[in-house]
């Protein structure tokens, strides 16, 4: 069994029309949800590595993870280009190369590759979207990461944790 944890980043600004996709920045809203999600699933999981897209919203999204995530350091994100994709096969692909002495895989990336992974490895219309700095926890039913491209419909959504129910639990502070 392999668990991996995505999460999209937070919502980001297009204020500026001069910078290109990848140096698109955080927005209000997501300098507020992403240190909010930090502390959340800070409070239910000890830190762990993220592998983090080196788009700059999704930087700055594992930055304000580690601002609210007790214990979480700078060295547990690895920046990695190959996350820099709206394609989900290639995210599986990503997957598929990664070492099998690790259980499990942490990822900030992107959509609409992080919502049709997570409808791939579990099943069509498991999860219509994942929002910005929307967290989904999957348990997959391989023995290696090598066997997640053909591991379609072999995973389960075991968690999924969205800035939105925060807003509802903590009255939106």
């Amino acid at each position: 069994m392999k668990n991996l944890y995505l999460l999209r980043h937070a919502k980001s600004s297009w204020d500026d029309p001069s910078l290109s996709d990848a140096e698109r920045p955080l927005n209000g809203r997501g300098r507020r949800d992403a240190p909010r999600m930090g502390a959340a699933l800070g409070d239910r999981l000890p830190p762990m590595t993220f592998h983090v897209s080196p788009a700059e919203r999704a930087r700055q999204t594992f930055g304000a993870l580690q601002q609210s995530w007790t214990g979480l350091e700078v060295h547990h994100g690895i920046m990695e280009p190959a996350l820099y994709t709206f394609d989900y096969s290639e995210v599986l692909r990503w997957i598929a190369a990664q070492p099998d002495d690790t259980d499990s895989l942490a990822l900030v990336g992107h959509n609409p590759a992080f919502t049709e992974l997570v409808n791939f490895l579990v099943g069509p219309g498991t999860l219509n979207n994942l929002p910005t700095a929307g967290w989904a926890e999957l348990s997959i039913r391989i023995d290696e990461w090598s066997q997640a491209p053909d591991a379609k419909g072999e995973g389960e959504l075991a968690y999924q944790l969205f800035p939105k129910s925060l807003a509802q639990s903590d009255g939106g502070n």
